[in-house]
Order: structure tokens, then sequence, then C-alpha cells
């Protein structure tokens, strides 16, 4: 026999979910389902994004869900979760690392050669090191695969130093054409599960996103202030 319809509004199974979002996204990398603080709907974390839809699949939320008492943004906290996740599956193999002498905290910062500000954080990468912040490199060469961009995103990471060879390209130096193994395609992608927008896209250890370019004194303060919330 057929099995019965489903009542109106009944929880649908996580399978219908996700064909309800496929439905509406069929490209959508759907990483997790789960409980929300809104009745009736689940959260859906769409690779670092989050949407809300309904138990019953038929209703979509997009947008910032603030609990006004606590005065917190628990979509952004949500998210923070799933980058700081996504972010810890990158190894100190496939980052290019500016440490600080006596680390207070650590950044990770999605940069492209040929960016203006990501240009400027990097003129002043020094400053922040004094700080105590260590910035640590992926790519993300904003005009996509194959592009200028990304070529010397390549010709970077194969120089036999890569530090020296990134301060170089930063100060618009043409360095040698890049001819080895590399992460820059797998650091793009990682950009794109992200829902990163633009460069350079800072990000805490606690997978907040600080924002694009941040001079060395507010970086800090921020950082600070993160550092001194309960930890979640």
């Amino acid at each position: 026999p057929a099995p019965a319809a489903a009542k109106p509004g009944a929880p649908a199974s996580e399978a219908a979910l996700r064909a309800a979002m496929k439905s509406v996204a069929p490209d959508a990398e759907i990483t997790r389902i789960s409980d929300s603080p809104i009745p009736g709907y689940k959260e859906v974390a769409l690779g670092a994004r989050i949407v809300y839809v309904s138990d019953d699949g038929k209703r979509l939320i997009q947008g910032a869900l603030f609990d006004i008492d606590n005065r917190e943004n628990l979509t952004q906290l949500s998210e923070a979760v799933l980058r700081k996740e996504l972010l810890a599956t990158v190894g100190a193999d496939r980052r290019i690392v500016f440490a600080a002498d006596k680390p207070r905290h650590v950044v990770t910062v999605f940069t492209d050669i040929d960016c203006g500000y990501c240009r400027k954080l990097h003129e002043q990468v020094a400053v922040y090191n004094k700080l105590g912040i260590t910035i640590e490199y992926l790519f993300y060469p904003r005009t996509g695969l194959g592009s200028e961009s990304f070529d010397k995103a390549v010709a970077v990471w194969c120089a036999p130093d890569r530090r020296v060879a990134m301060t170089a390209a930063k100060a618009g130096k043409v360095l040698p054409p890049g001819k080895c193994a590399n992460p820059v395609t797998q650091d793009f992608d990682l950009g794109r599960r992200i829902g990163l927008e633009g460069t350079p896209a800072i990000y805490a250890a606690n997978g907040e996103q600080l924002g694009g370019y941040v001079e060395p004194a507010a970086m800090l303060a921020r950082l600070d202030e993160i550092a001194a919330k309960p930890a979640r």
C-alpha cells in the first residue's frame, strides 16, 4: 500500500529537507542539518553559510537571526563554528606563515597577490607581528582558476623561499613562473565553501571574520575582545 501523506507542517525527514534544498539550490553543499533556535525550523549549513528551513521543507529563511536579550547574532556564531572546522582541515604545510616572536593571536588571511588592500596589509605585516599577531596566508585569486593572479600565487608557492617571494610579489615584482605541486586550487575552493566574497578575508582562531583590511591596532583590539569571550 502507498504510504500515508504527511500532514501539513509535519516534520520532514533529513532526506526530504535535503531534497527540498536541492530543488532551490542544486549546487549547494549541505554540510549539516541541526536544530535551530526558531521553533519549527532546522538550521541548514551550506558550506559555512546558514539558512533556516521549516520542518516540513516548505519554507526557507535566509538572513541574520539575533538574540535580542544577549545582543548576539546567532547566525554569525553558527557560521563561525563552521568556518573554524573548515579552516582546521588546512595544515601548516599549506600555509605561508609570518609568525610573531611572542604570539598572542593567530589569524588566517585569504589573500590575492593583486588586491590593493591585501598589499596594504602585507606592507604592515611586521607591525602585526610586533603586536603579537601571527599572519597565516592562504590564497584566493579573485579572478579565478588559471588567471594571472592565480599564476602569481603559484609562482609564490613554488619559490625557494615563499615568505620572501610573497613580499616581493606583493611589492609588484614579477616572479619566475611556478612549476610545482601547489595548494592554490584547494585554497580557492575552500574560500568558496566558506562563503568568501572578497580579499583580504581575515578569520580569527574561533572562525569569526574580522572583515577585510583591518589596521594593526584595531585588529589587536578585536582579537583581544574575542579572546575574552567565553569559549563556545
